[in-house]
């Protein structure tokens, strides 16, 4: 099997700071860390004793939200991303943005057969760590 686990999901909000309050004030969600790349920032939050993350999602180039666009990709967390690639592109998903590396891990966008976006994730390890730990 090429997918380990269900990492997140993510919400895309039109307004970043009362999303973040409402789910620390609502679930007591913390925030756990911030991503900001061109167009976009995210948000990571979730429970202090739990993995999952919900990430709230903000365009940040002005694009408009409508009814039904509220979503973001299912994340999976991969050991071998070229390989869930291959697979997930032979069952039938669509390309959208193939294995490419980021700090720390590699990610790549691709649509299921009815066009659900998936995110794959497969985080980098760090050698040096790993050496010195066996």
């Amino acid at each position: 099997m090429t997918v380990s686990r269900i990492l997140f999901t993510k919400f895309i909000v039109a307004d970043l700071p009362a999303a973040i309050t409402f789910y620390e004030q609502a679930f007591g969600f913390v925030v756990r860390n911030r991503i900001t790349l061109p167009g976009m920032e995210e948000v990571l939050i979730g429970l202090a004793d739990d993995t999952f993350t919900l990430v709230l999602y903000h365009h940040t180039d002005g694009r408009a939200l409508t009814r039904g666009d509220h979503h973001g990709p299912l994340g999976l967390s991969t050991r071998d991303i070229d390989a869930a690639w291959d697979r997930a592109i032979a069952a039938g998903g669509t390309a959208v943005r193939p294995p490419e590396d980021l700090p720390g891990m590699r990610i790549a966008f691709l649509d299921d057969p009815e066009g659900h976006a998936i995110e794959l994730i497969q985080y980098k390890r760090d050698k040096a760590r790993e050496g010195a730990t066996q």
